[in-house]
């Protein structure tokens, strides 16, 4: 997985987001162009809310599809990694940062689905400071606003879907 837009994925998440851009690309564009058509035939569209509104929800949708059929496209699928406590994408982190604890997922946030787990890709500042760290090992990565963030890693566990 060197590829940078290469996301590992359950096969949940992805038959999830398949349903989701299946769903998107039928139901989703019929319903929002009928929405328009009858906005349109309200007259005047340059103060048509409804109208404005109903475009503005077609470039939502069409931004989700695209989004999507990229991602399923360059989706890696399969079981999480069983854990041997080391970061990688698919796995539960515990770890120190900046001094407090806190738990999160390595990977594409649409693995966590509705769970209430934080969710860092691989290829974020945090995500690719700690890949491949074992438990116990600590490191340091630059945020955005330019502070070093010094990182431990305490714990690593097998993603178990919740």
């Amino acid at each position: 997985m060197t590829d940078a837009s290469v996301s590992w994925l359950t096969q949940d998440a992805y038959d999830r987001l398949a349903g989701e851009l299946s769903t998107l690309s039928t139901t989703g564009r019929e319903e929002i162009v009928k929405r328009i058509e009858a906005a349109r035939e309200e007259g005047d569209l340059k103060e048509n809310g409804g109208y404005h509104a109903a475009k503005d929800e077609q470039g939502k949708i069409e931004a989700r599809i695209r989004q999507l059929t990229e991602l399923l496209k360059h989706a890696e699928v399969g079981e999480a990694p069983e854990s041997h406590g080391v970061v990688e994408p698919g796995t539960v982190i515990t770890a120190k940062i900046a001094g407090d604890e806190s738990v999160f997922l390595i990977g594409n946030r649409e693995i966590a689905g509705d769970s209430e787990l934080d969710v860092y890709s691989e290829q974020s500042p945090l995500g690719a400071a700690i890949l491949g760290l074992k438990v116990g090992d600590t490191t340091s990565y630059t945020a955005p606003n330019g502070r070093e963030i010094a990182v431990e890693v305490t714990n690593v566990e097998t993603w178990s879907g919740r």
